[in-house]
């Protein structure tokens, strides 16, 4: 289709020069079974590459950076390809898919904060320092709250040597839903917003830490509820866990360091069928992918 905002071809019609890819500036879309390494993603079935279509049609920009990041940052070192994902977002932030997202809201942002305990409850065991996200009644969204108990988790254990391990979990119903959708916007604009993600950040010390961090998930893990845990050294998750990346619909991408973690543990094109997709997997096929290390029931 002239000027549509992706590329299709069947597998073996692909083209095959080296870099034709990082040439492309829309999603490249491989029909069919196999390797496609100049393909952005692999889809063999016909109503599967409908939902894509639609969902790149209704957030063409989102989903053009999408690919073009995750083509980037497959080759740099996370902290850097962690600073391309954070600045790709921000320029999301003054697109208009965003905007209009945002414009359809019912309500203005505003801050969630408050609840029983700390956000994210800390219990220390010799060398084991366990820790809960701490807020069941918002299915432990991501908050500003939340994200500052975890920058000082981490923190905590790389100024701790004598911390060998963190245990991370959620308290409640899910592990997380994510990022908190009535916070959204709170950014006064996407330059201060990309400032936070870099200096107040938990994705980036936890990638420094995670040698020492393991994660045990249940029931729903999205957008960010999946990029975080994704750099720990070993996550396992209950039987029922599902996981789910659905940043495209707000016009944006993950932007909790999923464009770097996601990938290390699955590849690029099968999260961006997670992303373009926007569909769920269940934990038999996060396990198979190799998204989570163990399928085991809670403690």
């Amino acid at each position: 289709m002239k000027d549509a905002p992706y590329l299709v071809f069947p597998i073996q019609e692909l083209p095959e020069q080296a870099g034709w890819l990082l040439n492309q500036s829309v999603p490249v879309i491989a029909l069919g079974e196999g390797a496609a390494a100049n393909a952005d993603v692999v889809i063999n079935e016909g109503a599967e590459l409908d939902t894509v279509l639609a969902n790149i049609r209704h957030t063409p920009i989102a989903a053009m950076t999408l690919v073009q990041v995750l083509r980037v940052v497959e080759s740099l070192p996370i902290e850097a390809a962690m600073t391309v994902e954070s600045l790709a977002y921000a320029t999301l932030q003054a697109g208009p898919e965003y905007q209009a997202w945002q414009q359809a809201r019912d309500e203005a942002p505003r801050l969630v904060a408050g609840g029983e305990g700390e956000p994210v409850s800390i219990v220390r065991e010799g060398d084991v320092v366990k820790a809960q996200l701490n807020r069941p009644e918002n299915r432990n969204s991501l908050t500003v709250e939340m994200r500052q108990a975890l920058i000082e988790l981490f923190e905590l254990v790389l100024l701790d040597d004598s911390i060998q391990r963190v245990e991370l979990s959620g308290r409640g119903a899910c592990f997380s839903v994510g990022g908190e959708l009535r916070e959204f916007g709170l950014a006064t604009d996407p330059a201060s917003a990309h400032w936070i993600r870099s200096v107040h950040n938990p994705s980036r010390l936890l990638a420094r830490c995670s040698h020492r961090v393991s994660c045990h998930l249940h029931s729903a893990c999205l957008g960010s509820g999946l990029e975080i845990p994704a750099f720990a050294r070993h996550v396992s998750a209950a039987p029922k866990t599902f996981f789910q990346l659905p940043e495209l619909g707000f016009g944006l991408i993950p932007g909790a360091g999923g464009c770097v973690s996601v990938p290390h543990r699955i590849g690029r094109q099968r999260t961006a069928w997670l992303a373009l997709s926007g569909k769920k997997i269940n934990a038999r096929q996060a396990l198979e992918w190799g998204l989570i290390d163990e399928i085991r029931d809670s403690a």
